[in-house]
């Protein structure tokens, strides 16, 4: 995590946080990021509440950089913040601009994004003004062929979901009255159960709170048998470990007064680095020898965030020489299992790590980074460019916001912007780990209310938040994906569509309002649409509707309606589990000539799933 704010912790250590997280001074990327030219053919479609910005592709480019400024301004245009908080940019060729205001011109400019810390020209610019709402919401017609040949339907959600550190499942604190470790162990158990997330990505393996490593008249002593519980209970899950490699024992850290978190990760270097690689040969070798060949499956990810000078008190060279050292460590064991980084906060360090690879030769068999706000930039443009184009992207931290505490993790609006970011990204990226399973998380402080903003996808006690409601919908979709027409105002932006096909030929439609704008995460009426909905070659099946919204599975309207103010008493906590599943509701359907057509009601934030069962 990079932001804190919030409630806990205190006022000094937020900002002695804040202070600590700015982009270290040797974080500037090399010379030989590739010039690339504006964007071309700059379209802007002004809808009811939105403005629809589109252009053409530019190969090279890992994502756009909308720009915008009043009309009648004759400053700089300026970049659009949709206040998530983290990288601006954006990956695909089209946004949805909600944050004007209705009825004002504004004046865009798009510029390429070769790399994360550099923006090229900005393009021609164009001007376009939101319509204002007449009062009834303006309809979008989709049409899907239930028939039509499709393609594969791919499911970046499904890989890896991100946890506290994974020594808290052998914790028996309590939390609001619950057992953390019990229930950490049973929100991962859901996720895999009911989303079929296959692995879990979480800090501090080496942390000094499981033993691993300490030294005894000067010579070390390693011991896994804490790191072995805790992954027997994983596995009892069914899930596998992304094995980050981090932080440093402190016996054998440079520098041991430097920690992280509450629970004080050690931030350094190795003071032996003979030690250090010994060390992590030690683990490989015996989580090998304990858990089988299926180890050779495992991603080992070398530490976290390091072009944060809050999670690495060394140089970026240092960091690189950490990589070089780890990497060889795992592989001496088996050159099969895949060794990666540079586990970055914001997408920074993946050019230097691969350049320094190109010329090192240290393995790389997969990238992974983070981000936070946006959909995950395109990467793939960067290794096809450094000569890395077969290594896997794994994004290994992704969420709405990086600021612990914020209320946006509570709510609806962080659902959708979920669905957007896994509809962006699917195809393109092999993980996006969400972050994280459960508000069992304590990286500023355990949890000190129901309610406080907190990252898990499942509360405290155990019930389920709407981002997670969002990655059961996207569980229900099929194997094929189907193309869908859209029309209207909002189509193909501010209204998103994911179309699957079953192998049964059962289908599941997926309809939801997007916008990335968090000013709108309480929901904006002039964003809201009807949508009508044709299915052709459907006519005569059943049909199921689930609704996601503030007063479907939302947990925040219901536990204001029963008046919850820090934790939840025994009958507020029975009845807060209405939301913890959504119930599907019967609806209405027009045949014509063979299609069925619903009509629905989406508000923003909302999302619809429709599920059409199997022709007869």
């Amino acid at each position: 995590m990079t932001r804190a704010t919030g409630p806990s912790p205190s006022n000094d250590a937020r900002s002695d946080w804040e202070a600590r997280i700015s982009r270290r001074s040797d974080d500037r990327e090399r010379p030989g990021t590739p010039d690339l030219p504006p964007p071309a053919d700059l379209r802007a479609e002004a809808g009811v509440g939105h403005v629809r910005l589109s252009w053409s592709p530019v190969d090279g480019a890992v994502g756009y950089l909308v720009h915008r400024a009043p009309a009648e301004a004759t400053g700089v245009l300026t970049p659009v913040d949709h206040l998530g908080g983290d990288v601006l940019a954006i990956p695909d060729p089209w946004y949805v601009d909600t944050t004007g205001e209705p009825g004002r011109a504004y004046t865009y400019a798009v510029a390429c994004v070769p790399e994360v810390t550099v923006t090229g020209p900005l393009c021609e610019p164009v001007t376009a003004t939101a319509l204002s709402t007449t009062g009834e919401p303006p309809t979008v017609s989709l049409r899907v062929d239930a028939t039509a040949p499709g393609t594969v339907l791919h499911r970046p959600w499904q890989p890896m979901i991100g946890s506290e550190r994974l020594s808290q499942l052998l914790c028996r604190d309590r939390t609001g009255g619950r057992e953390l470790g019990t229930e950490l162990l049973a929100a991962l158990r859901r996720v895999r159960d009911e989303i079929g997330v296959e692995t879990v990505r979480a800090h501090s393996i080496l942390h000094d709170d499981l033993g691993v490593y300490r030294e005894v008249d000067g010579e070390p002593v390693h011991d896994f048998t804490r790191v072995d519980d805790t992954y027997d209970l994983l596995l009892s899950t069914g899930l596998r470990p992304v094995v980050e490699i981090g932080f440093m024992p402190r016996d054998l850290a440079r520098d041991p007064e430097r920690t992280v978190f509450e629970y004080q990760g050690i931030i350094s270097p190795p003071r032996d680095w003979q030690r250090w690689a010994d060390l992590v040969r030690a683990l490989v070798r015996h989580l090998l020898d304990r858990y089988g060949d299926e180890v050779l499956g495992w991603d080992f990810e070398v530490w976290n965030e390091a072009n944060l000078e809050v999670f690495w008190s060394g140089t970026r060279a240092e960091w690189l020489r950490l990589y070089d050292v780890t990497a060889q460590a795992v592989k001496d064991v088996d050159p099969r299992i895949p060794v990666g980084g540079p586990s970055s906060a914001a997408a920074g360090w993946v050019d230097a790590l691969l350049d320094h690879a190109a010329v090192s030769g240290a393995p790389v068999d997969f990238v992974s980074t983070h981000t936070y706000g946006s959909p995950p930039l395109d990467l793939r443009p960067t290794l096809r460019r450094l000569g890395f184009p077969d290594a896997r992207i794994l994004w290994t931290e992704w969420g709405v916001t990086p600021t612990h505490f914020h209320p946006v993790n509570d709510g609806t609006f962080a659902a959708t912007f979920l669905l957007t970011g896994m509809r962006s990204a699917a195809g393109r990226v092999d993980a996006l780990s969400y972050w994280v399973a459960s508000d069992h998380f304590e990286e500023l402080g355990r949890p000190p209310r129901l309610l406080h903003g907190g990252f898990g996808l499942i509360t405290v006690g155990g019930i389920a938040k709407p981002r997670y409601h969002a990655l059961w919908m996207l569980s229900r979709l099929g194997d094929t994906e189907l193309p869908v027409r859209a029309g209207g105002d909002g189509a193909e932006g501010l209204v998103q569509t994911w179309a699957s096909r079953h192998d049964d030929g059962s289908l599941a439609v997926l309809v939801w309002t997007s916008t990335l704008d968090q000013s709108k995460r309480d929901g904006d009426p002039a964003l809201a649409r009807r949508v009508a909905l044709t299915v052709d070659g459907a006519a005569g099946r059943p049909v199921r509707l689930t609704r996601l919204d503030r007063h479907h599975g939302d947990i925040t309207t219901l536990a204001e309606r029963l008046g919850v103010d820090g934790w939840p008493d025994a009958a507020q906590s029975e009845a807060l589990r209405e939301v913890d599943t959504l119930d599907a509701e019967p609806v209405d359907v027009v045949e014509r000539n063979g299609s069925m057509v619903l009509e629905l009601e989406v508000p923003q934030p909302g999302a619809v799933l429709v599920e059409v069962g199997p022709p007869w």
